[in-house]
């Protein structure tokens, strides 16, 4: 029987999270990622077999996180949706920074991660579907709301204002359906 791994992956990619909190995307190597985890190179790249894999295992792990905070939002109801969504971006966004984001962005050079991330949105699209006032006010605020998460991407939102501002989404999606 052999031994038991005493890092997994799951602890590598809290690492990682803390290398790219402390230093920015680019601070993130195998190298940096093998140091900081007390192993070797060979060691996490037996896990991830490359930075590449590395990165894609962190935004699989960001949006799975993301996507479980959704669950049990209606299909048919585009306002129950937005609103998770809203309740959503603002539980994770306290954990994304900008050099966080920057990881992001790092990502989306890839054509194939764009695809991806291109038809993750169409999913949405698709949940807030129909010409109803509600829908329309639903696409209104998902789009608001995806807005500020590009603000905070380009590092706009130095002040922390971001909640103010989510706040609002939600103060006009109320009046606009209520």
């Amino acid at each position: 029987m052999g031994r038991k791994p005493t890092i997994t992956r799951d602890h590598l990619l809290d690492v990682a999270e803390g290398i790219v909190r402390a230093g920015g995307a680019s601070a993130l190597t195998i190298g940096a990622l093998a140091q900081a985890a007390g192993i070797s190179k060979g060691g996490v790249q037996y896990a991830f077999a490359s930075k590449d894999a590395l990165v894609r295992a962190l935004i699989d792990r960001w949006t799975g996180q993301f996507d479980a905070m959704l669950e049990g939002a209606s299909d048919a109801d585009p306002l129950d949706f937005v609103r998770r969504y809203i309740a959503a971006t603002r539980a994770s966004q306290q954990a994304m920074d900008a050099k966080m984001a920057g990881l992001l962005v790092s990502y989306l050079e890839d054509p194939a991660n764009r695809r991806e991330t291109r038809d993750w949105y169409r999913g949405i699209f698709d949940r807030l579907g129909g010409n109803a006032a509600q829908a329309q006010a639903a696409r209104v605020a998902f789009l608001a709301v995806e807005g500020l998460f590009l603000m905070r991407l380009n590092g706009i939102d130095e002040t922390g204002d971001w909640t103010d501002f989510l706040d609002d989404i939600e103060a006009i999606l109320d009046r606009l359906t209520g």
